[in-house]
């Protein structure tokens, strides 16, 4: 006989709490096979497909694409051992479904590290519906009733996404936040990419679109007000009443909503001091250019600016390891960490997100511009896993692409400290005695005073500059 099992959203890690349904890998009536992805979700950390612990049919799901669902909650049921030929109803091919590998109430356990199960993926198949009803899902086979909680979202019905019939040509999520961002319905788009795929352009022409016919209405609406003020004098009550906009909220929630947590946890706990400097780069520019010179047209990757800043750092961390710590403020203990892993700030469509290059203090330049490069790719492509988002000791933000020269960085809680570089221009600057135009940065340290005083923070700082300034003192470490 089939069991009907409910698999609830797992426990993601990281201190996560909910996640967003971005996109469903399965419908209902399709068989799933032990730890097959069934969704992708977002947390406000990246994008992460969920693995189903159970093989059978799917009888229901849980929550549309764009809403949220805090961990715990349900979001499908399995039927397990309903894939037989006596019982279940015929497939698309004619043929009977194969019970998938582990058998009836089998499950890997796992959810989304360490399956171990070597269960082959089984091939998608859906049932078909004995009633052709859109919004009735497929009946299931013989089993025992699930009982649900009063506050349990309603199913998904099968080919029914925000109560319309009929796929959506988009495979973006970014398209699909934004357009749920602005209230465009894109089923009512034609996209302009290939098959008609949706793109990103489509939903700005939208947004455009909607808010020119705002703009509009809201126009229609204050004339007469406008022409009434004309001959008397408005009471205060209209004159309210002639002001049709309001204040646009936006839900802190995702990736904007984890770094606001974060920001407003490191401002009320880490009693925290910036000191700067600035620096002549001309010295390290020079060596970075003969550097890449040197390995030839097909020599490898070139050498950033900030893997050589990176490399610098670990460097300085060596001498003040003060700064690669944390605070456990309930033991009241310092806690300075053995190994470097180096984070850098990015800039996505998604928002700030801050990937971890592990194991930075073993890395030369070249390394560490290598694993920048990956990082930053998966990072504009949100595929960045939570596994390379956290577990970072020391933070390196390079704000200067953003065109500013300094900043006062707010640390990533919980480390110690964070290295904020300026933009790199040409300034006046007294070198060697004489006045002459250097490639000047302004380098800015926000360090933990509970860790270390300033006399560390400005060792530090100073030891960064230096190298910055001549290159070579770097030669001593490596």
């Amino acid at each position: 006989m089939a069991q009907v099992l409910e698999f609830k959203l797992p426990d993601l890690g990281e201190g996560l709490t909910e996640a967003e349904i971005v996109r469903w890998l399965v419908e209902v009536g399709d068989v799933v096979a032990i730890d097959q992805p069934v969704v992708e979700v977002e947390t406000a950390k990246a994008m992460v497909e969920v693995p189903c612990p159970y093989g059978g049919v799917v009888t229901a799901r849980f929550g549309e694409e764009g809403s949220e669902l805090p961990v715990g909650a349900p979001l499908l049921t399995v039927a397990v051992g309903a894939t037989d030929a006596s019982s279940a109803a015929p497939v698309d091919d004619g043929d009977a479904a194969e019970e998938p590998s582990g058998g009836s109430g089998s499950g890997s356990g796992n959810v989304l590290v360490g399956y171990g199960t070597g269960a082959p993926a089984a091939r998608r198949r859906r049932i078909r519906p004995e009633r052709n009803t859109a919004s009735a899902a497929p009946a299931a086979p013989a089993a025992p009733a699930v009982v649900s909680a009063p506050s349990r979202p309603a199913p998904v019905a099968v080919g029914e996404v925000n109560g319309r019939q009929g796929p959506v040509a988009v495979v973006s999520p970014l398209v699909r936040r934004l357009a749920r961002q602005h209230e465009i319905d894109l089923r009512g788009l034609t996209g302009s990419g290939p098959d008609g795929l949706i793109l990103r352009a489509d939903v700005d022409s939208a947004i455009r679109q909607a808010g020119q016919a705002t703009e509009a209405a809201t126009r229609t609406a204050a004339e007469p007000v406008v022409a009434e003020a004309s001959t008397a004098v408005a009471s205060p009550s209209a004159a309210g009443a002639a002001t049709p906009a309001t204040a646009e909220r936006i839900p802190l929630r995702g990736v904007r909503g984890a770094v606001a947590d974060k920001l407003s946890r490191s401002r009320s706990e880490i009693p925290d001091a910036t000191c700067w400097v600035d620096a002549d780069t001309t010295e390290l520019m020079a060596a970075r250019a003969a550097m890449n010179a040197a390995s030839g047209p097909s020599g490898g990757p070139k050498v950033s600016v900030l893997a050589l800043l990176a490399r610098i750092c670990t460097a300085a961390l060596a001498r003040y390891p003060e700064l690669n710590s944390t605070v456990d403020t309930a033991a009241r203990e310092i806690v300075r960490l053995p190994g470097v892993h180096l984070g850098f700030a990015a800039q996505t469509e998604r928002g700030l997100v801050v990937p971890v290059v592990r194991d930075a203090h073993t890395r030369n330049a070249e390394s560490i511009g290598a694993e920048i490069a990956r990082l930053t790719e998966l990072a504009r492509t949100g595929k960045l896993s939570p596994a390379q988002l956290t577990g970072g000791t020391f933070t390196l933000n390079n704000y200067g692409v953003f065109g500013v020269d300094g900043s006062t960085p707010i640390i990533n809680h919980p480390e110690a400290a964070m290295l904020g570089v300026g933009r790199i221009m040409p300034k006046p600057w007294v070198h060697q005695g004489e006045l002459a135009v250097r490639q000047v940065v302004q380098l800015s340290l926000t360090f933990d005073h509970r860790v270390c005083d300033g006399g560390t923070a400005g060792g530090f700082l100073r030891y960064v500059a230096d190298c910055v300034e001549q290159p070579a003192v770097l030669l001593r470490t490596l």
